[in-house]
C-alpha cells in the first residue's frame, strides 16, 4: 500500500483537489477584505463572468448538436 505514496500522479491529484476546495475560499476572503466599493466592482465582474462562461458552454453545446445533425458528406 505505500507504494501509492511514491507515484507522481497521486501526488498531483491530492494537490489538485486541494486547490479545488481552498482557492474558491481564497477570494471570498480576499472580496470580503476590499473595501465597499471594489467588493461591488469584483461581485459584478465575478457575476459577468459567470454568465460569459455560461453563454460559451450553451454555445458550443448548440454547435455540436448542429454539427451532429448535418449529414455526413
Amino acid at each position: 500500500m505505500t507504494w501509492i505514496l511514491k507515484e507522481r500522479w497521486f501526488w498531483i491529484t491530492v494537490i489538485a483537489l486541494i486547490l479545488v476546495f481552498t482557492t474558491p475560499f481564497i477570494v471570498i476572503i480576499m472580496i470580503l477584505n476590499l473595501p465597499p466599493a471594489l467588493k461591488i466592482v469584483a461581485t459584478v465582474l465575478i457575476i459577468t463572468g459567470w454568465g460569459i462562461a455560461a453563454g460559451y458552454k450553451d454555445w458550443v453545446k448548440s454547435k455540436r448538436k448542429e454539427e451532429e445533425k448535418q449529414p455526413l458528406q
